[in-house]
């Protein structure tokens, strides 16, 4: 009978992380950080024609028809924001975002711009901070590691 409903075949859902960048590179941090969803690098010849312009934090959606593949969706800045659900938290907080263009109160802690400061901590993403302390190598370079870290990267 094969895999049908109501006379059309199934569609399957798939969420991938396209990186700029040779694959090699961004692959080793994708390791390192744990992430096991597929991981693509877009070859630097195909740049223009996938991102258009737009820029980091860009979402889209695809729909494959055989061998065919239409962009049927894409936002960027605060449209992303449904997948990391961490700015509509703070916005619920008293303090907020915690960033300079928030009109807040004198003497209201505003430390951020919005350059991405608020996502780094000692100079390196927040997030990576738990796989360091989980003595995950932070090294991804591809060059032998001199902590003798979990050997995740090589």
């Amino acid at each position: 009978m094969g895999d049908h409903s109501g006379g059309h075949p199934r569609r399957h859902h798939r969420c991938a992380v396209f990186c700029q960048g040779p694959f090699e590179e961004s692959d080793r941090y994708r390791r390192f950080m744990g992430w096991e969803m597929p991981w693509y690098s877009v070859p630097a010849e195909s740049h223009e024609r996938l991102l258009a312009g737009r820029h980091f934090g860009m979402k889209a959606a695809y729909l494959r028809d055989g061998d065919r593949v239409f962009e049927t969706y894409w936002t960027t800045g605060r449209g992303v924001e449904p997948m990391a659900p961490s700015y509509g938290i703070l916005d619920m907080t008293v303090h907020g975002r915690q960033e300079t263009w928030e009109d807040s109160p004198p003497g209201w802690p505003q430390p951020y711009e919005t350059r991405g400061q608020q996502f780094r901590k000692n100079g390196r993403p927040t997030a990576q901070w738990p796989r360091i302390t989980a003595g995950h190598d932070d090294n991804l370079h591809g060059t032998p590691s001199r902590t003798g870290g979990s050997g995740c990267c090589p």
